[in-house]
C-alpha cells in the first residue's frame, strides 16, 4: 500500500512562506500525477496545484504566482512553496498520487495563516 506523509504545516502570519512535503513510500515515477489538494472548514477540498511525471505543472487561479510545486524524484519527495500566504489560504493541505485506476491520499497538514 503507498502511503504519501505530508509535514511542514504551521500556523504563519499573512505574508509569510511555508514549504510543504509529501514523501511516498514507493518510487514517484510510478505516479502519473501528484496533486496538493486543500480543504479549508465547511468548505470543499479544493485542488490547489499538480504536476505530472513530466514535469508539466498546473495551478489554481487562487494560488498562481504564490505557490510553486516542484518534485524530487531522487527523494521520493513532492514540495509545495507557498509564498505571499493570506488568511484565506489557511486549511488542511493534502498530498494526492495517481497510478493506473488507483488514487492515494495522504493524512493531511494544517497551515493556519493569521496575525
Amino acid at each position: 500500500q503507498v502511503q504519501l506523509v505530508e509535514s511542514g504545516g504551521e500556523m504563519v502570519q499573512p505574508g509569510g512562506s511555508l514549504r510543504l512535503s509529501c514523501a511516498a513510500s514507493e518510487n514517484m515515477n510510478s505516479f502519473v500525477v501528484m496533486r496538493w489538494y486543500r480543504q479549508a472548514p465547511g468548505k470543499q477540498r479544493e485542488l490547489v496545484a499538480g504536476i505530472s511525471s513530466f514535469g508539466n505543472t498546473n495551478y489554481a487561479d487562487s494560488v498562481k504566482g504564490r505557490f510553486t510545486i516542484s518534485r524530487d524524484n531522487a527523494k521520493n519527495t513532492v514540495y509545495l512553496q507557498m509564498n505571499s500566504l493570506k488568511v484565506e489560504d489557511t486549511a488542511v493541505y493534502y498530498c494526492y498520487a495517481s497510478r493506473g485506476l488507483n488514487a492515494y491520499w495522504g493524512q493531511g497538514t494544517q497551515v493556519t495563516v493569521s496575525s
